[in-house]
């Protein structure tokens, strides 16, 4: 059967949806921190690159950065972003440009403020969701359309600054749970820690832990695939950095890779 321009356009986006979703999947964790939390395992200036592949196609990057603190309502808050580009020759296809920018307090107990800027084709989203602690509630907004506001549960973090949460944990727990929420509801999300693994990547070799997110509270191309499955491995040293995302679904399986990692705290 010809694989038609639609199909290859709708693995593209399932696929850049995937690399979003496995960190908000990721994100769940109430397992011990580690006992110097002033002794953070990222820092501004931190920046991670990752190849992006459909089976073994070449689709574009990914890069995750943590940028200077700032001051949001007088609160001192980290400021994370996550963008998602596809390459010059997926660009005929299916363009992509996606930004995600999250900001939580310096102290790391919950999220400040959420934006997602979507450019994919012709799909476009502005994303804002505001967080109000006094309230204990999320204002979601799409081009400042708004959304009734929902309950949070203590100590929520929005989809990538939950990512680096998870950084700060004692990953020898088997079970890692958390509140998470992206404006539109918030569930506790929850992570298995699989096991301890040697793997390689690229020309480097890691020791790492394998850790399995559940699916449960995913929606999209994960909801629709039978036995769907992601995969995350991050280093077993102090700085938790993923090296690998894999995930097999419908539409094939997705893989991203760490090339590059710039501006390490140790």
């Amino acid at each position: 059967m010809t694989d038609t321009g639609y199909n290859k356009r709708m693995r593209l986006r399932f696929f850049l949806a995937f690399i979003v979703t496995a960190i908000i999947a990721i994100s769940g964790a109430s397992a011990k921190l580690k006992a110097n939390e002033v002794d953070l395992p990222f820092s501004p200036g931190e920046k991670l690159t990752f190849s992006l592949k459909w089976i073994f196609i070449p689709v574009g990057e990914a890069v995750l950065e943590v940028l200077p603190v700032e001051t949001l309502n007088d609160i001192k808050a980290f400021h994370f972003v996550m963008t998602a580009t596809t390459n010059s020759f997926f660009d005929k296809l299916h363009k992509v440009r996606d930004r995600i920018d999250a900001y939580t307090d310096v102290e790391m107990t919950h999220s400040v403020l959420y934006k997602k800027k979507q450019r994919e084709g012709s799909r476009k989203r502005d994303v804002v969701v505001n967080i109000d602690w006094q309230k204990n509630q999320a204002q979601y907004s799409n081009f400042n359309n708004e959304r009734m506001p929902i309950d949070l549960l203590p100590g929520a973090f929005d989809p990538l600054s939950s990512f680096y949460f998870m950084r700060l944990l004692d990953l020898k727990n088997e079970v890692l749970k958390r509140p998470v929420t992206d404006g539109k509801r918030c569930v506790v999300g929850k992570a298995t820690v699989i096991k301890r693994e040697t793997i390689k990547v690229g020309n480097n070799t890691y020791d790492t832990y394998l850790i399995e997110p559940e699916l449960k509270h995913i929606r999209g191309v994960f909801e629709k695939s039978k036995n769907a499955t992601i995969q995350i491995w991050v280093t077993a040293d102090r700085r938790h950095i993923p090296v690998k995302i894999k995930s097999k679904v419908i539409v094939g399986t997705f893989v991203g890779e760490l090339v590059s990692a710039e501006g390490l705290t140790f």
